[in-house]
């Protein structure tokens, strides 16, 4: 089975993947096969560059191929990103063509994005489950 994990609550990236998932993922003993991670609010913060979470997962990740995604907005509001929100105005309209946001100050191979950017990364290799934490 493959899943996807979306970190939204406090501390999720920080115990719940940091104390649980990692250590399981890098000992093979996780039991499924993670396609694909999506932070939010300070979840976000393992994913600067220099965490400890985070260099461990950005070297899993490159090594299984794991997607590593940062909302963009609060990667924005974090000093974790440059430029514009990807898909909305800053008068909170849609937008049509995605705005430039890169990331800034985190471990290789982040990116930066919003649902659109989501979905679109995870087409190729879909989970069959999406778990929030």
């Amino acid at each position: 089975m493959k899943v996807a994990y979306v970190f939204i609550t406090p501390r999720a990236a920080t115990y719940k993947l940091g104390q649980m998932i990692l250590p399981q993922l890098e000992a093979g003993t996780h039991g499924v096969e993670v396609v694909g991670m999506f932070f939010f609010d300070d979840n976000a913060f393992v994913l600067r560059q220099g965490d400890p979470i985070g260099e461990r997962l950005a070297k899993l990740a490159k090594e299984k191929g794991i997607l590593l995604m940062m909302c963009d907005a609060c990667a924005l509001e974090r000093n974790l990103a440059k430029g514009e929100l990807r898909w909305c105005n800053p008068d909170g309209t849609g937008r049509t063509t995605p705005g430039d946001c890169v990331p800034y100050n985190t471990v290789e191979g982040v990116q930066v994005g919003c649902f659109p950017d989501l979905y679109a990364a995870l087409a190729g290799n879909p989970p069959d489950q999406v778990i929030s934490l």
